[in-house]
């Protein structure tokens, strides 16, 4: 898979076995949605896999990128991937960990054993397992934390059966696009809107 836009456009990184990664459609439609609102974000990659969105967007300029994930096999090739690209270690912390289980925590070791404070992100990314209630579970995590920004956007990536309410817990539905057989839905904080 190739990066599509930015500082590493065109270089290849690699997948782990038995993911589905984003499309090249869906990335390219996402990051030129997300184009007058990346420059200088902290961006929060959930379920990151490969952590090509991440990497996108840290490729087009975000500030920061906080990659999750708990499969150690995408850790590993996320690391491989990171390091392929020799992306500035300030600009990323990884954590192999339950999406669910770290979101709430104040700080958290990263990769390199240090205890940060997550946030406060201007984009969330999320692309759980399809079809286990994982997107709307983790949009409710989310609305318990204090990590985001007044005006921070959350997308979910989904199955297209799958749509998500209007409404989950502080968020609510703004859009939506369909790309194939995969749903991208933004949310804001209803107080936001």
């Amino acid at each position: 898979m190739k990066i599509i836009g930015g500082e590493y456009k065109g270089r290849v990184i690699d997948m782990p076995d038995g993911i589905r990664p984003t499309s090249n459609k869906t990335r390219e439609s996402l990051f030129e949605i997300l184009k007058n609102k990346i420059k200088g974000a902290g961006f929060l990659d959930l379920y990151c896999g490969s952590g090509a969105i991440g990497i996108e967007a840290l490729s087009r300029g975000a500030k920061k990128a906080i990659f999750i994930d708990n499969d150690r096999k995408c850790v590993s090739v996320l690391k491989r991937n990171l390091d392929k690209l020799a992306v500035p270690a300030g600009l990323y912390d990884i954590y192999n960990k339950d999406c669910m289980d770290i979101l709430c925590r104040g700080g958290f070791a990263s990769h390199r054993g240090e205890t940060r404070p997550c946030g406060p992100f201007d984009i969330v990314f999320l692309d759980p397992p399809y079809n286990k209630d994982m997107a709307k579970n983790t949009l409710i995590g989310l609305s318990d934390c204090d990590i985001l920004t007044p005006n921070a956007v959350v997308i979910a990536e989904i199955f297209k059966k799958e749509s998500l309410p209007e409404e989950v817990g502080i968020f609510k539905k703004m859009r939506f696009y369909k790309y194939g057989d995969t749903l991208l839905e933004f949310y804001s904080a209803a107080s936001q809107l």
